[in-house]
């Protein structure tokens, strides 16, 4: 399953997201902010997406100005690897190297077009299981992390 969430500076770009998503039919479940109007704090939403994914071994899309303080509260959750993804690149690593189950979108930075590549990036790659990159997501898990 797919978990999304932002806050208000990532609203719009959720709401873009989620239409191109419901467009391809692919499922999601929304945990807020349901407007753009600045009341709601982030880390309530990154959280609410963070435990989901953790409990459902889903992936998550998080929205918000700079994507970094969303991607801090989600990685406080055990079994969370949130990167913040400026490019497709950067998206697709993310995934074949570090096996990354939340994305965080930097809606300041990309534009809506660029969001959706990054996204589309994201949902598309997998995990590369090479042995060094099982290797370094076990200390991760070994650190406590």
């Amino acid at each position: 399953m797919l978990y999304l969430a932002a806050d208000h500076a990532g609203y719009e770009y959720k709401e873009f997201v989620a239409h191109k998503l419901a467009a391809d039919g692919i499922a999601f479940e929304d945990f807020g902010a349901f407007s753009n109007e600045p009341r709601d704090d982030y880390p309530i939403f990154a959280k609410r997406v963070a435990k989901a994914v953790a409990k459902e071994k889903g992936r998550g899309l998080l929205f918000c100005g700079s994507g970094e303080g969303m991607a801090i509260v989600a990685n406080r959750q055990k079994h969370i690897r949130a990167v913040v993804a400026w490019q497709p690149a950067v998206a697709r690593e993310a995934r074949q190297d570090n096996d990354a189950n939340i994305l965080s979108i930097p809606a300041r930075f990309v534009s809506r077009e660029e969001c959706w590549e990054i996204v589309r990036t994201f949902l598309a790659s997998s995990f590369s299981h090479e042995e060094r990159h099982r290797r370094r997501l076990q200390q991760i898990d070994e650190s406590g992390s």
